[in-house]
């Protein structure tokens, strides 16, 4: 068997099913020539029948992209695969992603079947799909609970009718490490034929437990592993990328290889943190603000003396430079676009010159300038074509007294203003704006979080809000909290389908 584990990466695909993630193609095709430039084998780009934008993006993606394989998901059903086809035209190494559940409880009550029929159905979209690739994957949902000798028989059955890959997710995150590699391992061992195809791991991390699943699968012979960058996805989200490849690399008598260039992988990280507004925890393994940080004295006191003694990365193995230029508001434009280039994201120079004014501003406002900050920055730009802009806020507000909040809106070039009082700053100035943009809608998520630690630190506002029945997401992102709350809402709004 191969020592070579092959990196799919679906970030574009289950990490981008998160509520409040969605890139839009431009962003997606950014993402992909990020994870071509990591070095990932597989790129599933996304789910085409499930709508025209995710059809197009397919499309691009395949264009944009050269050695990566694009793979394309679809149900067992034929108009799926037809589409996932139709998609994947453009693509130069193609595979289509096919499947369906397997675990009792999916035959039971998610297809009112039966386990021959499912069989049936698994192999009949094996040979479907075979009539337009010769890669496919077949998937077998929730996997992990599904019993042994079962999915034995399904992923016998699909690899005779020719799936190359053989996908066993623990959909729901429910097993153990032992049970999942101890499930990896009845296969190579009973599945007549396991040679002629490869096992794939998809672990989500529902229990924690994600990366030890899928260190155990490879540990037990599967070498294709599904992942995410910064371990997005679906409820708690999938394995992360980033850690699997460090164990690899770190532990050098597992001796399995993987494509992936590590140096890329703290770029990438926050390129995508950056395009879906989905912050990284400071403690996340890895790529997390705080992974190489030491507080404890005695830490301190170990790493000064021997880096090794707390640190079993070098952190420029992972693209973090701890020499990189410190930004202030005397940095030239030729700093910010190296900065920008050390994070893996490239700009023409009209957009840059157009973030070095805004970071100017903020560099004369914060005392230190951060990379979540510029990267804040170069997703500000986003905003500038959006419908309704902000012209004025100003807020009043005190102990004692009641907040009063004057706003001035731009909606397509035609200037609009309103006074409101409320509870706090906050829904004073949103009071305001909901006078304006005279709509039925309720607000019903907000996050706020400063980037770093300062009094003078950049706020980033997450929104959700109801409208006519949906949901929509927003950011915003400004060194006054209030302003970006505001900014939060407009996005949401100008996200309002008319």
């Amino acid at each position: 068997m191969s020592d070579r584990l092959f990196i799919f990466d679906t970030t574009l695909r289950d990490g981008e099913q998160v509520p409040g993630c969605q890139l839009n193609t431009v962003e997606k095709i950014q993402v992909a020539k990020a994870l071509e430039a990591l070095g990932v084998d597989v790129i599933e780009a996304g789910f085409p029948i499930s709508s025209p934008g995710d059809f197009n993006s397919v499309i691009e993606i395949s264009k944009a992209v050269t050695w990566p394989t694009i793979c394309a998901l679809t149900r067992s059903v034929q108009k799926d695969i037809d589409v996932a086809a139709d998609a994947l035209q453009y693509a130069k190494h193609k595979r289509i992603h096919t499947g369906i559940g397997t675990s009792d409880s999916h035959i039971k009550y998610k297809f009112n079947s039966n386990r021959e029929e499912i069989i049936e159905r698994a192999v009949a979209a094996v040979k479907y799909a075979k009539r337009y690739v010769e890669d496919v994957e077949f998937y077998a949902e929730d996997a992990g609970r599904t019993d042994n000798e079962y999915l034995a028989r399904v992923v016998e059955a699909v690899i005779k009718a020719g799936a190359t890959v053989v996908n066993i997710p623990d959909t729901t995150g429910y097993c153990l490490p032992s049970e999942y590699g101890a499930k990896i391992k009845y296969l190579m061992e009973n599945v007549k034929g396991v040679h002629n195809a490869i096992l794939s791991t998809h672990c989500h991390n529902d229990l924690g437990m994600a990366t030890a699943n899928t260190i155990a699968g490879v540990l037990n012979g599967a070498r294709q592993v599904e992942v995410t960058i910064n371990g997005i996805g679906e409820r708690a989200g999938n394995t992360a990328l980033e850690e699997i490849a460090m164990i690899l690399k770190s532990h050098h008598e597992i001796k399995i290889d993987t494509n992936i260039n590590t140096q890329k992988i703290y770029p990438t990280s926050r390129l995508v943190s950056s395009l879906m507004n989905m912050p990284v925890q400071p403690n996340k393994a890895i790529v997390g603000r705080n992974a190489f940080a030491h507080s404890s004295g005695i830490h301190q006191d170990g790493v000064l003396k021997n880096v090794q003694t707390y640190e079993i990365i070098d952190p420029k193995d992972v693209g973090i430079d701890d020499n990189s230029i410190v930004l202030t508001a005397r940095s030239g434009r030729a700093a910010l676009k190296n900065r920008f280039s050390v994070l893996g994201v490239e700009l023409s120079q009209e957009k840059l010159d157009k973030v070095y004014e805004e970071f100017l501003k903020l560099a004369d406002r914060k005392k230190d300038i951060h990379d979540d900050d510029i990267l804040v920055l170069a997703g500000a730009d986003r905003t500038t074509n959006q419908r309704i802009k902000i012209d004025y806020l100003q807020v009043t507000s005190g102990v004692g007294v009641q907040s009063v909040a004057s706003l001035g809106l731009n909606i397509s070039g035609e200037k609009f203003e309103a006074c409101a009082s409320g509870n706090g700053p906050v829904d004073a100035a949103i009071k305001a704006l909901k006078k304006i943009i005279d709509r039925h809608m309720s607000l019903k998520e907000f996050t706020i979080q400063a980037i770093s630690k300062g009094s003078d630190d950049v706020g980033k506002v997450h929104m959700q809000v109801e409208y006519d029945g949906q949901m929509y997401y927003g950011f915003g992102a400004n060194t006054d909290i209030i302003a970006a709350s505001v900014e939060a809402y407009i996005d949401c709004i100008n996200k309002f389908r008319s």
